[in-house]
């Protein structure tokens, strides 16, 4: 079968690969839909700092059954499915609290092992999601929309808080969207102001602040002096994670859902004064998927504006370099197989 591995920083290559091994407890999946994500670029970058090359990206993943063996979850050859592509070690004491997201030994398909951009797959029944009735493009996109999901949960908003997203990305448009779904506020931050257009559209974000133009006179404005309740930061940039201390109401929670490869360093004076709670949110769980999949049909998320850019599994590799180009306004690219 063909796969397309990233050898080393700047190099993706069409490969001849092995076909996966029939393992019982294990499904083999024909992939048909594979989604470009940060992390991606982040890995063809060499700026990924959980992956070592060569390496097999990809973990936006949706498919169909080939074959598998009994099974309780019900499914068959045929069956369509999305993938949850955190492999859990189920011992842990973040497993056993159910926190499989976050296991000390994760490895994330794509990023600790080779992932999805490839024809077919082995993966365990366990991380199957059946998607009868949705498209595979819909498939596809729940794991990036089910971190939004993850990080809306673990802030503990509630409806009618005040809400901060700071960064239009592919990430942050869904923690926006789930926000608003939660009933939430929300307030969107972002330098770029075609991606801020597209939050209010998409997203139907509150508020708008463009991040270059005194935001926090801005959010004081906004807020009546209060600022936001909880702060998401979706940005996986230094500086802004860094700011984002100054943004956050007396009593409020900031929480991490990009992720950077340097250190974070605060006044802990400014961060004391507000009692702030300092969360990071990593990844997803089961439940999170679930919770995409209803805001979908429920209109929450509309996948097909979401999805901005395609091409065919060919044609992968001749644009990728494009997806990268601030020009190109990508907010989420999906290659079909």
């Amino acid at each position: 079968m063909k796969g397309v591995i990233c050898e080393q920083p700047d190099k993706l290559a069409m490969i001849d690969m092995a076909e996966p091994d029939f393992v019982q407890g294990e499904a083999i999946v024909r992939i048909r839909r594979v989604g470009i994500c940060g992390t991606d670029m982040h890995a063809y970058r060499g700026r990924q700092p959980f992956l070592s090359y060569p390496r097999v990206l990809g973990h936006e993943l949706s498919g169909v059954i080939e074959r598998i063996g009994d099974n309780d979850a019900g499914l068959r050859e045929g069956d369509p499915v999305a993938i949850i592509p955190y492999m859990h070690c189920g011992s842990c004491i973040a497993c056993r609290k159910g926190k499989t997201n976050c296991c000390m030994e994760l490895k994330v398909l794509g990023v600790h092992t080779d992932g999805g951009m490839r024809e077919r797959i082995s993966v365990p029944v366990t991380h199957l999601i059946k998607t009868e009735g949705m498209t595979l493009d819909q498939a596809a996109v729940l794991e990036p929309l089910a971190i939004g999901a993850h990080a809306v949960r673990r802030s503990g908003l509630r409806r009618g808080d005040t809400v901060l997203v700071i960064g239009g990305g592919p990430i942050g448009l869904g923690v926006m969207a789930l926000a608003k779904a939660a009933g939430a506020q929300v307030i969107a931050m972002d330098i770029n102001e075609e991606r801020l257009a597209f939050s209010r559209s998409w997203a139907k974000v509150d508020h708008l602040i463009n991040a270059l133009q005194q935001p926090q006179e801005r959010l004081a404005e906004i807020t009546d002096g209060d600022f936001p309740t909880v702060v998401f930061d979706a940005t996986g940039n230094a500086k802004s994670m860094t700011d984002s201390f100054q943004l956050v109401a007396h009593g409020g929670t900031l929480v991490y859902v990009g992720l950077v490869k340097s250190d974070i360093a605060f006044h802990d004076p400014e961060f004391h004064k507000r009692e702030m709670t300092l969360l990071g949110s990593r990844n997803a769980t089961p439940e999170d998927f679930v919770q995409v999949i209803r805001a979908i049909e429920a209109g929450y998320i509309d996948v097909d504006r979401y999805i901005t850019h395609r091409a065919s599994f060919e044609e992968l590799i001749s644009c990728f370099d494009s997806w990268l180009l601030p020009e190109s306004k990508v907010i989420k690219a999906m290659v079909e197989l």
